[in-house]
């Protein structure tokens, strides 16, 4: 099997390709089953490419996108393919209008999947947002030339999915890890706490990523500590995260991170994260 490293096969809101060095200078040395529960677009994932893992997301409709590209990824090529042939602003106002009616729950799953990276490559700066009604509302982006379709790239995460111990799950991510053993590694990059008063938290999902969440988050990083597992969690370098956080304050490791999801260009730039580590 080619051994070539994987990229994140669609754009998502705080991936982690920028700060793949320092997470990989973080690594523990050895480990058994990789779990990553808020996997999003997987950039750590892709470029470790563990032999077993277990992957976790609560968004469903991203999930679908794993699953399809593991169980049916010439479908979804073809799918893809029409959506890159039909791509304008009216085009993708309708297909992000499907969520609104009975068309919908109508879609198989590699439609839905389709459906949704396509609308993450020509959206506005690749976002995934919903309504409270779970409705997928981001605009039509300004991109000259977007790459709907790597053709090449899903076919190789295909045959890595297909030749490896992956379990693509949709849950809690407390119960995504539920089964990790003393020497298994969890790698926690949550919605991060706001760090000001004037920002929200991201919402992922329709229900959001609220602050008891992020006790629960917490509460499951001691647990899975004292069974032996080893975890590490990103977040950002708020001081809600250090008292969270405090019983690990001789393991927290401060980052900068670009950030390009604020629609006013004056307020991106570098941002300061942690990286917390039990080890």
């Amino acid at each position: 099997m080619n051994r070539k490293k994987l990229i994140p096969f669609t754009k998502w809101t705080g991936g982690k390709r920028q700060l793949l060095r320092e997470l990989n200078d973080n690594l523990p040395v050895d480990y058994n089953t990789y779990y990553e529960p808020f996997v999003g677009g997987g950039a750590l994932f892709f470029d470790l490419m563990p032999q077993n893992a277990v992957i976790n997301d609560l968004n469903e409709d991203l999930m679908l996108c794993y699953k399809a590209i593991k169980n049916d990824v010439d479908n979804l090529i073809y799918l893809l393919k029409i959506h890159e042939e039909n791509n304008s602003k009216e085009y993708y106002l309708k297909v992000r209008d499907i969520d609104r009616n009975i068309s919908y729950k109508n879609l198989c799953s590699t439609e839905k999947a389709a459906r949704l990276m396509y609308m993450l490559r020509v959206d506005f700066n690749g976002l995934y947002r919903v309504n409270r009604k779970g409705q997928f509302n981001v605009p039509y982006g300004k991109y000259k030339n977007p790459k709907i379709v790597n053709e090449s790239l899903l076919r190789e995460i295909s045959e890595y999915l297909n030749n490896t111990n992956i379990k693509i799950l949709s849950t809690q991510f407390f119960e995504a890890v539920s089964d990790a053993k003393k020497g298994d590694f969890v790698y926690f990059d949550p919605p991060y706490i706001p760090i000001s008063e004037s920002s929200s938290f991201t919402s992922y999902t329709k229900d959001g990523f609220s602050l008891e969440d992020q006790k629960k988050l917490r509460d499951t990083f001691i647990e899975l500590d004292k069974k032996g597992v080893y975890v590490m969690l990103s977040n950002s370098s708020s001081p809600i995260v250090y008292e969270l956080y405090k019983n690990y304050k001789d393991n927290i490791i401060v980052v900068g991170a670009n950030r390009m999801i604020n629609s006013n260009s004056k307020k991106r730039g570098k941002i300061n994260e942690v990286i917390i580590k039990n080890y």
